[in-house]
């Protein structure tokens, strides 16, 4: 009884096995699996070859958008301070960098809303409405940042990039070419916030330099003045208000 209850369980499990054999093929051709393929057809007008092109540059110019807003608005001052700031203090990983870069591009949406209200009702707005080509629209939104860029370029800085460019000597703000003044803003945005850096470095240079004489005349050599210095910085930082003071300084330098 037990020898044939065995063998018909092992012919059922046999039967459905092949059964299930059967059945897969049929199931995978009533679904067949999707095929990609990536492949360069011929065009069959000279108007195809253009928009390919224009998709081309429309996703080389998303890919640098980032570069291109850091290097033309106020973000690279902001996140120059904060790292000095964040070094001036001791502090090696707090603020994460991940609140450093919000909190600076937050401050960057802020000193950039009147350039970026200029651009949307200048240049995206008409363009979006069909009012006027890409072409005009380029050049009525790049003027307000040309207009911001030229304020907080030094002068000096942006004579030496004329002269490097061998380009004729621009009569006016308008004749300046953009790639000239954009290497020239960057180089003055480095300055200031280099200037703003040294000038965050003076104050807790100076606890360091009481703490570590301090330890050096009750003969610790050998306790780091850091960890005895940062509670004191900290302590500093917070009764003087500091991040008030730190971001209303880089607020005001941008006025």
């Amino acid at each position: 009884m037990k020898i044939s209850t065995l063998v018909w369980a092992l012919g059922t499990l046999l039967l459905t096995g092949a059964i299930i054999s059967l059945l897969l093929p049929t199931a995978g051709l009533a679904q067949p699996l999707p095929k990609v393929t990536i492949g360069i057809d011929k065009a069959q007008k000279p108007q195809d070859v253009a928009v390919t092109l224009e998709i081309l540059f429309l996703l080389t110019i998303l890919s640098l958008a980032p570069a291109f807003m850091i290097l033309v608005t106020s973000f690279t001052r902001i996140i120059v301070v904060f790292h000095f700031l964040r070094q001036a203090l001791g502090l090696q990983q707090m603020p994460p960098n991940q609140v450093l870069i919000g909190l600076a591009l937050f401050l960057t949406f802020f000193i950039m809303n009147p350039v970026f209200r200029q651009i949307n009702d200048k240049a995206l707005r008409p363009y979006t409405k069909g009012q006027i080509s890409y072409d005009q629209a380029f050049k009525r939104g790049i003027e307000p940042l040309r207009t911001f860029m030229m304020k907080q370029t030094r002068e000096k800085d942006l004579a030496l990039f004329v002269s490097l460019s061998r380009t004729s000597k621009p009569r006016n703000a308008s004749e300046v070419p953009t790639h000239v003044l954009i290497p020239a803003f960057v180089v003055s945005e480095l300055r200031i916030a280099f200037q703003i850096g040294f000038l965050l470095y003076i104050p807790f240079l100076v606890i360091d330099i009481i703490v570590a004489s301090v330890l050096m005349s009750m003969g610790m050599l050998m306790l780091p003045p850091v960890m005895i210095s940062l509670p004191f910085k900290i302590l500093l930082f917070v009764l003087v208000d500091g991040w008030y003071l730190v971001v209303g300084s880089i607020i005001r330098s941008f006025a």
